[in-house]
């Protein structure tokens, strides 16, 4: 009975007749840190925008005389693009032109003619007034010698006394004519004159200036983008009649956190990565707002890229990468080297003398989307893992070699 009872005991329990099988080490990555310069890239979603543009719209309202241009056409600054029918506005302008030559004349009759003759007039009234004025005097004194002589009457020499009254009177009067000539009338006359003048030089500019309107060109060096109209339709003041845009260069448009735009400098250099390319677009920034956007308390910035060979289109969704700080000489190791705790507390695991993995808490600094500086926690002596932490137990048993190539068998 005790032979049979032990016989089912070894039957049930096998494994009581050897030791457990040990646990094999886990294979994983590992380095030591890397000593170097990075830089930090800030990465946002951006679209792509024309480096200038114009929606141009018409000042009047009238009939799409001609179209010199179709969409996609390149034009050049002040090249004619569109006619509106403007024979109305041609004839008043024609009307106002013969105004103001009118006026011109009257103006250069009032300036060499009528002025100046008016001047004469009263110079010459006034020096005959002063003749008058010299002999009056002269024949007052002869006859004031005469009556002491006694050889005239008194009559006599009072009637030229009184006729010297009125040559003085005359006088008086031509000279202040003369002064009013020459300050106030002739002042008043070009004046008028030049008034004149002005009024009808208004209204011809004017007039012309309509005509103007009726002649659309391009306000920039660019290409047509948009032309919603065909001739003989009516153009609308103030509607777009044609959108021009100079893609010779697009700007990458985004929205940047404050503390991150803080660090950018117009004239750094950026990198932007266009859907359907295989490789990102070296671009450059050429613009950061120096106020806070009110809706989203961002910083707006401008990525510009050359686009001469116009492969980029306006309106496409990218994503942009700037280069922020950086640093000469910084300790690295693999983005996937880092772990991240649920309460968000950085450590890397590194292969310790014991041939077991043991966690490390450590500060990172900047990460450039492939590597990250650690400013503290980590030895440049230390085997970092980086491939294969995730999930590791404190203190389990690993071997550094390469990856798994497959799954179990």
């Amino acid at each position: 009975m005790a032979l049979a009872a032990l016989a089912l005991l070894v039957a049930f329990f096998p494994g009581c007749k050897k030791a457990a099988e040990p646990v094999p080490p886990v294979t994983v990555q590992a380095q030591r840190p890397v000593q170097g310069p990075i830089s930090e890239q800030i990465t946002a979603d951006a679209i792509l925008a024309p480096i200038a543009q114009a929606a141009i719209a018409p000042k009047i309202s009238a009939p799409v005389k001609q179209f010199y241009v179709e969409r996609g056409s390149k034009v050049k600054k002040g090249e004619l693009l569109v006619t509106l029918e403007n024979a109305d506005l041609a004839a008043a302008a024609a009307d106002n032109k013969g105004s103001l030559e009118a006026a011109q004349a009257a103006y250069d009759t009032a300036t060499k003619a009528q002025v100046p003759e008016e001047t004469l007039k009263a110079e010459s009234d006034l020096a005959e007034a002063k003749a008058n004025l010299d002999l009056n005097r002269s024949i007052v004194e002869s006859r004031k010698q005469l009556f002491a002589e006694g050889a005239i009457p008194g009559r006599d020499l009072d009637t030229a006394q009184a006729a010297l009254v009125q040559a003085q009177a005359a006088y008086d009067a031509a000279a202040k004519h003369l002064q009013s000539v020459r300050s106030v009338n002739r002042a008043a006359a070009l004046k008028a004159a030049r008034g004149q003048l002005t009024s009808a030089e208004g209204k011809y500019n004017g007039a012309q200036a309509q005509v103007n309107y009726s002649q659309i060109r391009s306000p920039i060096d660019g290409v047509v983008t948009d032309r919603p109209l065909f001739a003989g339709e009516t153009a609308t003041s103030g509607a777009a009649l044609i959108t021009i845009m100079d893609t010779s260069a697009l700007l990458a448009k985004t929205h940047i956190g404050q503390s991150l735009a803080q660090q950018m400098k117009t004239g750094e250099a950026a990198q932007v990565h266009v859907p359907g390319l295989a490789d990102p677009v070296p671009a450059t920034v050429s613009m950061v707002s120096p106020a806070l956007d009110p809706g989203s308390t961002t910083v707006e910035v401008w990525i510009r890229i050359d686009n001469r060979n116009g492969k980029l289109k306006v309106g496409t969704p990218v994503k942009v990468s700037i280069t922020g700080r950086t640093v000469a000489q910084a300790m690295k190791v693999p983005d996937s080297a880092i772990l991240t705790d649920q309460d968000g507390n950085k450590s890397v695991m590194v292969v310790g003398s014991d041939g077991a993995a043991h966690s490390k808490p450590v500060t990172p600094g900047i990460d450039d989307g492939t590597d990250v500086q650690v400013t503290s926690g980590l030895a440049p002596t230390d085997m970092v893992i980086t491939t294969g932490a995730y999930g590791l137990d404190e203190g389990t048993k690993v071997q550094v070699g390469p990856p798994p190539s497959g799954g179990n068998d």
